[in-house]
């Protein structure tokens, strides 16, 4: 037997009994003109349940264009649709819609990028700061190039330059820079030299006191002992200042430079400078006094010689006693300023 009618040319469902065709929504029309209304009460009691039920829910309806109108007096009869169609296309809940995610871009799937390092110096300063921070390295680099400038120019031999200029050179070393070869000496120094100090101080009643003597160089060594970073200044101040007064006098006390004065000054000032502290417990000038006049002596002692070494010398101390300098008010605003 033929899959398909030989009426509707259509394909019967399993369950459709042989005298039975699906029809289309074509085949509304024709339904509607060979027969009355009653056909629709014969579909549904020929079968069984389930047939009837399908027919039922896919009654037919007239199809888009047709002029065909249901008789006076009966029901519409709706269009059915092809069980067939019913079986092979269940009813079934459309899948959730889910919006469209575009691909993620190259950006995206590239490793995170670490941030930009923090700016740090002078690049972390304001516009206005780092110009001030740059005038002030500019500066320090002039005046440093300048005072290389000078001490090249003191310890190098004579020439054009120390000849035109030989005074500026001076004033710009002189005191405090001053330079000498004596570590490289054959002959080093080999003795101790302290040197101490004494004032005369107008009490605040009125009269005149004479202190001890305050030996300045113990005091810097006791500073200097077990001190992992000794100070530059308690290392060489006192000792330069003398030796530089020393070395610009005669045994006389005599200038025999023209730096002579200057050397003078310079050792008067740091020794009023230290009188002006707490020595020995106490300051010279006490309370309410002031200090009028100084006097600085140096006590000299040879260094005694190994066991080893066949050379004698002396161990008696030379006392080098300078006379009495009067202490002027330039004094103290220069010792004050240090």
């Amino acid at each position: 037997m033929d899959a398909y009618d030989e009426v509707s040319n259509a394909r019967r469902g399993p369950d459709e009994p042989e005298g039975s065709a699906s029809i289309g929504p074509g085949d509304a029309t024709a339904d509607r003109g060979e027969g009355d209304g009653a056909d629709a009460d014969t579909d549904r009691g020929e079968g069984d349940g389930a047939d009837a039920d399908t027919d039922t829910a896919s009654a037919s309806t007239p199809a888009p264009g047709t002029d065909s109108a249901p008789e006076t007096g009966s029901a519409p009869v709706p269009a059915r649709a092809p069980a067939w169609a019913a079986r092979q296309n269940p009813q079934t809940p459309p899948p959730p819609y889910t919006p469209h995610t575009p691909p993620p871009s190259d950006d995206a799937l590239a490793p995170p990028q670490p941030p930009p390092p923090a700016a740090s110096g002078i690049a972390a300063l304001s516009l206005p700061y780092q110009i001030v921070v740059a005038l002030v390295l500019a500066v320090v680099a002039v005046v440093a190039c300048v005072h290389v400038g000078m001490v090249f120019l003191h310890v190098a031999p004579s020439n054009t330059m120390t000849k035109q200029h030989g005074q500026a050179v001076d004033d710009w070393v002189y005191p405090e820079f001053e330079q000498n070869w004596k570590l490289f000496a054959p002959n080093p120094l080999q003795q101790n030299i302290a040197v101490q100090v004494r004032a005369e101080v107008r009490k605040p009643g009125g009269g005149f006191r004479e202190t001890g003597w305050y030996d300045l160089s113990a005091l810097d060594g006791a500073a200097i002992d077990g001190n992992l970073v000794p100070s530059h200044t308690d290392q060489n101040e006192l000792r330069r200042a003398w030796d530089f007064y020393v070395s610009t006098h005669d045994t006389e006390n005599r200038a025999t430079s023209s730096r002579g004065e200057l050397s003078e000054r310079y050792l008067r000032r740091i020794v009023v400078m230290r009188l002006d502290r707490e020595l020995d417990g106490e300051r010279a000038g006490g309370s309410g006094g002031a200090v009028e006049r100084i006097q600085v002596r140096s006590r000299t002692t040879n260094v005694p010689a190994p066991e080893w070494s066949e050379e004698q010398v002396s161990d008696k101390p030379v006392i080098r006693e300078l006379s009495w300098w009067s202490v002027t008010d330039r004094d103290r605003t220069e010792a004050s300023a240090e």
